[in-house]
């Protein structure tokens, strides 16, 4: 038996939450926090395998979807962090599509505002989206959340680089080590996953450039392009010891560079769609998507 969730009534309904998480949610602790932790630690929702099997095709009017690669059947049966570069806020649309394509149903990690916004918010949530508080103590509830779900065989979603990339040519930042922690605390397979395409259909600035670059996609339809990469080499490395979870990062970052590059080939030096509204204040980890081959 579980313990029922405050949810105040609302549509969809949230999980009962097991006996033994409910006592690691603290009075203190936000509303959202004893859901969510409920959510993962649930099945994926029925109507979230419904929405991606039946509407799947409404990403399509934006942008004719490219899948190459894949996940091992093997590996689908168990847990999975799923380590994604970011370019734009229309590609967890295309990651949760290209995902379902190759057998996987995705709990992405995504942003308290997004969450927390009326109507998309609760749905989104229900769907296994892992809420994201960036910059406040909040921010550790995310990986509580993240460990239930994985400990349940989940396949989590998460963007290294911890939000849009912001580097010039394109190429991903070397991320944070909190993605690599996580993967080496719960010895959990990280799978590369590179994309190229959805920066084009949604600009960074919130304004109604959005909306016309919306329009402009449906008008272009770019190629939205996505790799699904063998599994990161992490065996060699281990939590706590010093300096390995930065060199999991790296090879994380290394991982989808190298998948990233078949995928805009033609743009190995700069984009052919530059958004005027997207700060360039980063640095890639791999400049030009040249990476070594003697990472440690």
């Amino acid at each position: 038996m579980g313990a029922p969730v405050s949810d105040g009534g609302r549509w969809p309904r949230t999980p009962p939450l097991p006996e033994d998480l409910a006592r690691l949610v603290r009075p203190h602790d936000p509303d959202w926090f004893a859901r969510e932790m409920a959510i993962a630690a649930a099945p994926p929702w029925w109507f979230w395998r419904f929405l991606l099997r039946r509407f799947s095709w409404l990403v399509g009017i934006f942008g004719s979807v490219e899948v190459t690669g894949g996940v091992p059947e093997e590996l689908r049966r168990g847990p999975l962090l799923l380590a994604a570069n970011h370019i734009g806020d229309f590609d967890p649309f295309v990651i949760a599509v290209a995902l379902h394509r190759v057998g996987v149903i995705p709990r992405i990690m995504a942003t308290g505002g997004i969450v927390s916004a009326p109507l998309v918010g609760p749905l989104l949530e229900r769907t296994g989206a892992i809420r994201v508080e960036r910059g406040t103590e909040l921010a550790r509830h995310a990986v509580r959340v993240t460990e239930v779900a994985l400990v349940q065989g989940g396949h989590v979603v998460a963007y290294p680089e911890g939000r849009i990339g912001l580097t010039p040519d394109g190429w991903p930042e070397r991320g944070r080590t909190g993605m690599a922690r996580l993967a080496l605390g719960l010895g959990v397979p990280v799978i590369p996953v590179s994309q190229w395409g959805a920066h084009e259909v949604l600009q960074y600035r919130n304004d109604l450039g959005k909306v016309r670059t919306l329009v402009r996609a449906i008008v272009r339809r770019p190629a939205l392009r996505v790799h699904v990469g063998p599994p990161v080499v992490l065996d060699d490395l281990r939590v706590g010891r010093v300096g390995d979870a930065n060199r999991a990062r790296y090879r994380i970052a290394a991982a989808i560079t190298r998948g990233l590059v078949p995928l805009r080939d033609a743009e190995r030096d700069r984009p052919a769609y530059l958004d005027p509204t997207r700060p360039t204040t980063a640095v890639a980890a791999f400049p030009g998507g040249v990476v070594p081959d003697d990472l440690p």
